[in-house]
């Protein structure tokens, strides 16, 4: 494959290709994001807008960097103006040497002034100039990043650097490092990133629970503290969609919400799925560690964490229903009558997030090998885990949604109430009664509501 090859770069005569489409092209994989380095960036960004009918938006006026976003909305082009007076000088104001490879579009020639290529090949994570941290200290977090995504060893000059400037690193715009983190979490060793963003001291400051994380040791279900249980239940989220079929890969992968694929938002659900541990940690009299109400709890603490990290309302809301609901597959596999009307109880509880919630609940179990913990114990749970997502990928596309029996204005009416925290309450419990198949009819609804109303009034 050739670069000149891409249906948009086949017909650019001028100009540099920089950065990621450079590197993921030496790498083998497909990009839809491509950077161009070029002068009069802003003439060039309006022509290629005009000629294949994209969005023209200016990023940054004052270093001139200029998006178009194509209309297929998946395919766009970073354009920006040479920073100095060649691309040599523009190269290595970058961050890495595998980021600082040019392409000539004009003469079809490599530019690579600090050794990026080999970098590649002999899979090494190196920076080109200490200065380059200091001018934008995200670049910090985006050495973790890039060892998620890539694998690539981190030299040990990257590693004291890095170390260096630990202090300053999160005071970009955390807009920036949100996506940092998102793209971080997206990467292939997204486990063994956050196991060194430790060793410098810099998760905790990302996510200052995990001090809280360190203070839950091992007991007799977990043969790892807490921390490092959570560290291994991402490795294993990792594992299960690296060994997945098709099916539930391209489900993993799908972006449904947020800008990213839901395999990201997972593995920080994954991370976060025992944060509310800490706070319900109790130690009974026969020395057995209890964790009661840690999934709600967790549910609940999450939330400001994540706002604080500029996560959407929708981002949010994922993460936090899968932590909420993390033991609830391994429950649904254990009840007395394990049948399809309890099975399909859960698929309607959990609708679009069954895969997800599965894997998480596979990764808990796999990360959890205490002593009281069998070989059998693990087996028998994965066996059921399984069973349950293979009888949702069958029932799937046959799942109706279940009927509106009564709207809140309808609820209202009866009731002869207004809107309220009880309302919501009404609502919220008639929905679960029909999910349980406790009602059916709208009759029957109205029957529910009435009888609940007068107990919680």
């Amino acid at each position: 494959m050739n670069i000149k090859d891409d249906f948009i770069l086949k017909d650019v005569n001028d100009g540099y290709l920089v950065g990621g489409a450079v590197r993921d092209f030496f790498l083998g994989k497909q990009t839809f994001d491509r950077d161009i380095a070029i002068r009069n960036a802003e003439i060039f960004a309006k022509k290629i807008a005009e000629k294949y009918d994209g969005t023209f938006i200016p990023l940054d006026e004052e270093n001139k960097i200029y998006r178009v976003v194509l209309k297929d909305k998946e395919n766009f082009l970073d354009i920006s103006e040479i920073q100095g007076e060649s691309i040599e000088d523009d190269l290595i104001r970058r961050d890495f040497t595998i980021n600082a490879i040019a392409y000539n579009l004009r003469t079809m020639e490599f530019i690579d002034v600090t050794g990026g290529i080999q970098d590649i090949k002999n899979k090494k994570l190196r920076f080109i100039r200490e200065e380059n941290f200091i001018d934008d200290p995200l670049r910090i977090l985006r050495a973790f990043r890039f060892f998620a995504t890539t694998g690539f060893e981190m030299d040990n000059r990257l590693k004291e650097v890095v170390q260096k400037y630990s202090n300053i690193a999160l005071k970009p715009a955390k807009e920036r490092i949100h996506y940092e983190l998102m793209k971080l979490f997206g990467g292939q060793y997204a486990s063994y990133a956050l196991v060194e963003l430790d060793k410098i001291g810099l998760l905790e400051k990302i996510f200052p629970c995990v001090k809280e994380m360190k203070k839950v040791p091992q007991n007799t279900h977990h043969h790892l503290d807490l921390f490092n249980h959570l560290i291994e239940s991402v490795r294993q989220v990792e594992l299960l969609y690296f060994n997945s079929d098709n099916e539930i890969k391209e489900h993993l992968e799908r972006i449904d919400f947020g800008g990213f694929p839901r395999i990201n938002y997972l593995k920080i659900a994954t991370f976060l799925h025992d944060i509310g541990k800490f706070s319900t940690w109790t130690i009974e009299e026969y020395g057995r560690h209890r964790f009661i109400g840690h999934d709600s709890t967790g549910a609940k603490l999450v939330v400001p964490l994540l706002k604080e990290l500029k996560f959407s309302k929708k981002q949010i809301e994922y993460i936090s229903k899968m932590i909420k609901y993390h033991i609830y597959p391994s429950g649904v596999i254990a009840s007395p009558e394990l049948n399809e009307k309890v099975m399909m109880r859960y698929l309607r509880k959990m609708e679009d997030d069954v895969i997800d919630n599965i894997i998480l609940a596979k990764a808990d179990r796999l990360s959890a090998r205490g002593p009281a913990i069998t070989n059998d114990i693990i087996k028998s749970n994965i066996d059921g885990l399984d069973k349950l997502l293979s009888f949702y990928l069958e029932q799937k596309d046959k799942i109706k949604p279940l009927p509106k029996l009564l709207n809140g204005n309808e609820i209202m009416e009866i009731l002869n109430i207004k809107p309220s925290k009880v309302l919501g309450k009404i609502i919220k419990m008639l929905e679960d009664a029909q999910f349980n198949n406790e009602i059916e009819s709208k009759s029957e609804a109205v029957y529910y509501i009435k009888n609940l109303y007068k107990s919680i009034k």
